[in-house]
């Protein structure tokens, strides 16, 4: 069902939320999704939202305005998967030349912290199927939001990402502060021990959100920092819950909140301009932020991260890392090797016989 949509170029999505055992789908049918410019315009709307990380021409925020939404079972597939075990590899050379220009920018105090990406194109196998990968991921990775999203304007992305930007649940808001980047212990999430960077990355992102917070009067019940799972990574987490005196305004708090420092920086302005002039290339819809919106129902944004660009002959990933004055370029680069496995293992899903079986490892 779902490769056959993206080849007839529909406007759909499918999600997972996590730890749920169904997902959603909603399609748009008769009309082209909307185009806006700014995430200001995102105030009074009711859509599901695909937002880049830089709204631009090129990159618009796009709404897709479900005349249809069902809930769904998770068919039960059997998936070949395999999963590449980071080793001692070494960054290449144009990553070398990033890192030089933004760790001096940091250490220059310049700015507090900047988020540096990169991305990898690999080939599509004949064999990939989106449809296969998502329904691998929504198995694989229950602690995350599980989505393959496919309009005209943007393509087809597919993401397992742990961060929320903007939820609701009844009347409490959330959002979180989620930095900082570990491989999974071998013996459990909380055995995880963090050092100054990472902690001080967590720190960050969590009073840049009191302060856009503050904005609007609101003084949010906090809990942690404290560790979460993401697939074979560990990250800091601290949840920030609060009431809203005006739903319908929820474009102008997103747009104090999009991009924090987990994948900006500090000063968000003039970070932001760094790396869109520095970085070597256009993040397009990663570090975005995706989800359904509804001011007056859920609302489930989330920061679009380990995530994938599916086009006809091939597969574009991406990750990044936080860089601090104590980073090291080494570190950096197995950091965003880790990040990458996500969708390395979506990437390499085949189909098994009936007898085969898949993992569920998040």
């Amino acid at each position: 069902m779902i490769d056959h949509l993206i080849k007839e170029n529909r406007c759909f999505a499918f999600y997972r939320l996590p730890q749920e055992n169904h997902i959603h789908f909603l399609i748009q049918n008769n009309h082209s999704p909307d185009i806006l410019r700014h995430v200001e315009e995102l105030n009074n709307q009711n859509a599901f939202v695909i937002a880049p990380f830089h709204t631009s021409k090129e990159h618009p925020i796009v709404l897709i305005r479900p005349e249809k939404e069902e809930i769904m079972a998770i068919p039960e597939i059997s998936i070949k998967e395999e999963y590449k075990s980071i080793d001692a590899s070494f960054p290449d050379d144009n990553y070398k030349l990033r890192f030089s220009t933004f760790a001096n920018a940091v250490k220059g105090n310049q700015f507090e912290k900047l988020v540096l990406s990169r991305k990898q194109e690999m080939l599509r196998e004949p064999y990939f199927s989106p449809e296969h990968a998502f329904f691998l991921a929504c198995k694989k990775y229950i602690y995350s939001y599980v989505y393959i999203c496919h309009t005209p304007q943007t393509g087809t992305w597919i993401g397992c990402t742990p961060e929320i930007l903007l939820s609701n649940s009844s009347k409490n808001w959330q959002t979180v502060a989620l930095a900082g980047t570990q491989p999974l212990p071998s013996e459990n999430e909380q055995s995880a021990i963090w050092d100054e960077k990472n902690k001080l990355e967590q720190r960050m992102v969590a009073d840049y959100i009191r302060k856009q917070l503050a904005l609007y009067n609101i003084e949010p019940i906090e809990k942690g920092p404290y560790t979460v799972r993401a697939g074979k990574l560990v990250h800091l987490k601290s949840d920030f819950y609060f009431s809203l005196p005006d739903n319908h305004r929820l474009g102008n708090l997103l747009n104090d909140l999009h991009p924090t420092p987990a994948i900006c920086g500090l000063p968000k302005t003039e970070a932001k301009q760094f790396i869109l002039e520095n970085e070597g290339y256009n993040r397009s819809y990663y570090s975005g932020f995706i989800g359904r919106l509804q001011p007056t129902g859920n609302t489930n944004l989330y920061v679009n991260l380990r995530c994938m660009q599916v086009e006809d002959q091939k597969l574009t990933l991406y990750a990044g890392g936080g860089i601090l004055p104590s980073s090291a370029l080494n570190d950096e680069w197995i950091e965003t090797e880790n990040k990458l496995q996500t969708m390395l293992v979506l990437s390499k899903a085949n189909i098994l016989s009936s007898e085969g079986r898949s993992q569920t490892n998040d």
